[in-house]
């Protein structure tokens, strides 16, 4: 197969979670300021969404912005929602234009209004689109996912013996969205950092060394051909 190639459909994972990290490295290895890294990271983005809509992915899951990420320099977090408020203003036609629909999971709180407003918009713009839906992970934690879900389950008066995996994933913030097959964290850092806790638990994870908004379309293609050679048992033991 030519490394350009989109892979055969059969090796194509249906779910592909990322986590994009490396920005603030890719930055400082030209000189730039860390929100140069995450402006160009956001640009990249839509590299990829391409890429997934070509091949035909149909969920893409993105690690926007984590509920620990607020503790950051205050001069970052403003920066970086300004450029997420740009992004959704300038993005939101051409997600509806490659039929994608938008998704939020996390918590809404701590968006400034318009940020919050924007993607409220858009999920509802694209809600009917079907050829990818692109679920932004933003002021979201793996732990707070599952607590919430928790809490949702025993303000419904659930009886324990009812409580199954089954019911936990139809609480948590992707309830009706399958787990991930692939998840990438870019940068070659190899941690999950709260990241779909629950979902992951027979993921296929790779860890290129690329920092993301290196991350392009060659490369993710790469990273599906490695995905489809991989055998996933699930935690059994496949008969030879």
């Amino acid at each position: 197969m030519a490394k350009t190639d989109p892979p055969a459909d059969h090796s194509i994972p249906r779910h592909i979670a990322i986590i994009m990290d490396g920005n603030g490295r890719w930055a400082r290895a030209r000189g730039l300021p860390r929100l140069a890294g995450h402006r160009a990271g956001t640009e990249n983005l839509r590299r990829i969404i391409e890429a997934c809509v070509e091949v035909g992915v149909k969920y893409l899951t993105i690690y926007a912005f984590s509920t620990e990420n607020w503790s950051r320099p205050q001069d970052e977090v403003q920066g970086l929602m300004g450029i997420f408020d740009e992004v959704f203003e300038r993005e939101l036609a051409e997600l509806h234009r490659q039929g994608a629909r938008l998704n939020h999971i996390g918590r809404l709180e701590g968006m400034r209004p318009s940020l919050r407003e924007k993607v409220l918009k858009g999920m509802q713009i694209t809600k009917d689109n079907d050829r990818l839906v692109l679920s932004v992970a933003f002021n979201y934690g793996g732990r707070d996912e599952i607590v919430d879900a928790i809490k949702a389950i025993i303000a419904a008066g659930t009886p324990t013996e009812q409580v199954n995996a089954e019911l936990v994933s139809q609480h948590l913030y992707t309830a009706g969205i399958p787990d991930p097959d692939l998840i990438i964290r870019t940068s070659g850092e190899q941690r999950i950092s709260n990241f779909l806790l629950w979902q992951a638990a027979y993921a296929e994870w790779i860890f290129p060394e690329t920092f993301w908004p290196d991350f392009g379309r060659e490369q993710l293609l790469a990273a599906i051909e490695q995905y489809g050679q991989r055998e996933r048992r699930y935690g059994k033991v496949l008969e030879s």
